[in-house]
Formats: structure tokens, C-alpha cells, sequence
């Protein structure tokens, strides 16, 4: 039986894209021992891992090639971890995952304060450490919504990670996002600071003074007087509801 020649004017099927690369983990951290064995883990888990061993070199690994993540140790020599949290928030939104051998509330509240997006406290299991990274990074990917929720003035597309309040840009860290983003969502419902762990940050137990001090951080950003808040109200002896009908009705 005769076979017809391939036809040269029949186009091939176009190739497949290529997988995306694993994310980039930059881990920050002086004693050696610890950086290897957090970045041997990551590793292990799929991740493309860079290491820094102090503050500065930190800072010019990241500018010359933004990590998705950074792994950051809060006690550095020279500039500390606060300060490297600062400089590489006034870059970007670079979620950041903290590091801390304190037992003091206070800094680990500090370190949110400055942009961290969540704190891991020394000593930690290698393992938590790689479910925490990994759970940041699967609130960073853009969440399928047809219509951004928006309410009183106020709008969080997932799709561009972008918030703007009448129009302009709020500059919102990435757990501040999230935060806004779950409140449009349910607007006029109370929330206990544990179902807010659970449902934005994914936690099943947490110090809940993180959710105090990402609210604190919201409302002053999108409140007209943070001092009295309208919009995000706390809820006596349940936690906070956000009420768009407050400003609908001015």
C-alpha cells in the first residue's frame, strides 16, 4: 500500500510551554551550621536555594536577582535582621519568613511590624520551617477571581496582588493583602483572632498577637482615622468584623 509524503504545509502542533522554574529561596542566617542544614531542607523540597551570611550581602544577592522568598535570621552581625526586613520591603513586596532565637514577644511583633510575613522561633523544625515557606509562597500565586471583592471604596484583585483604595494603590504587605482581600469577601461578619489565623494565615495555632498587629497595620492604611476606626471594628470579646455599610452610609 502506497503511503502518502508527509504534507510540508500541514504546521505542527505548537510545543508545549515549558514547566516553570522552581521558586528562589534566599536564606539569610551567619551561623553556618543553621544555613546549611535550612537550605539543605528547601532543597529537598524543590526549591532553588541561595545563601547570604550577613545583612549586606543579603541585600546585593537580592538586588541583583529578587528572590520569590527570604529566609531571614532576626540577630545578624552588623545590620540586623529588622533593618535587612526594612531595605528589602522599601524594594518590593518580597515575602519575607523570620527567623528568631528570642523568646521575647516583643521582637517577634517587631519583625511583623517591619514587613515580615511570618517568624519561625529558634530552635524549629527544619520540616515547619519548609511548611511555613511554602505556605507563604501559596499566598503570593494570583487565586482565580472573576470580579476583584471590592466595598467601600476599597478593591483587592488576587489576579494582580494589587489594592487600591478610590482608586489609589495601597501599599499593603502580602498577610496585609490577604487580611483585606478575606474581609471583602465577608463583609458584616465577626471574626475571632483564631478563625482569622486560620482562614488568611493558614494556621491552626499561632501567637494571635499576629493578627492584632496586621490589623493594626490595615487600619492604618485604610481607615480615614486609624485612632477610630470605622471600617475594621473590633467585635468586644470576639474579635473584628469588617462593616462597609459604615462609610455606604455617610
Amino acid at each position: 500500500m502506497h503511503q502518502q509524503p508527509p504534507d510540508p504545509t500541514r504546521s505542527a502542533p505548537p510545543p508545549a510551554d515549558p514547566p516553570a522554574p522552581p521558586p528562589r529561596i534566599l536564606v539569610v542566617d551567619d551561623d553556618p551550621t543553621v544555613a546549611e542544614v535550612v537550605a539543605g531542607y528547601l532543597d529537598r523540597a524543590g526549591f532553588r536555594v541561595e545563601r547570604a551570611g550577613d545583612g549586606a550581602d543579603a541585600l546585593a544577592r537580592a538586588a541583583a536577582r529578587r528572590p520569590d522568598l527570604v529566609v531571614l535570621d532576626l540577630m545578624l552581625p552588623g545590620m540586623d535582621g529588622l533593618e535587612v526586613c526594612r531595605r528589602l520591603r522599601a524594594r518590593g513586596p518580597v515575602p519575607v519568613v523570620m527567623l528568631t532565637a528570642r523568646g521575647d514577644e516583643d521582637d517577634r511583633i517587631l519583625g511583623l511590624e517591619v514587613g515580615a510575613d511570618d517568624y519561625v522561633t529558634k530552635p524549629f523544625s527544619p520540616r515547619e520551617l519548609v511548611l511555613r515557606v511554602e505556605s507563604v509562597l501559596r499566598r503570593t500565586r494570583p487565586a482565580p477571581a472573576p470580579r476583584p471583592p471590592s466595598a467601600a471604596g476599597l478593591t483587592a484583585d488576587p489576579a494582580a496582588r494589587r489594592a487600591t483604595k478610590h482608586g489609589t494603590e495601597l501599599a499593603l504587605t502580602l498577610r496585609e493583602f490577604d487580611l483585606l482581600a478575606f474581609f471583602l469577601r465577608h463583609p458584616g461578619r465577626a471574626f475571632s483572632r483564631e478563625e482569622l489565623m486560620r482562614e488568611v494565615w493558614g494556621w491552626d495555632f499561632g501567637d494571635l498577637s499576629t493578627v492584632t498587629v496586621h490589623v493594626r497595620r490595615l487600619r492604618g492604611k485604610v481607615e480615614d482615622d486609624p485612632a477610630r476606626p470605622r471600617l475594621i471594628q473590633t467585635v468586644w470579646g470576639v474579635g473584628y468584623r469588617f462593616d462597609p455599610a459604615v462609610r455606604e452610609a455617610d
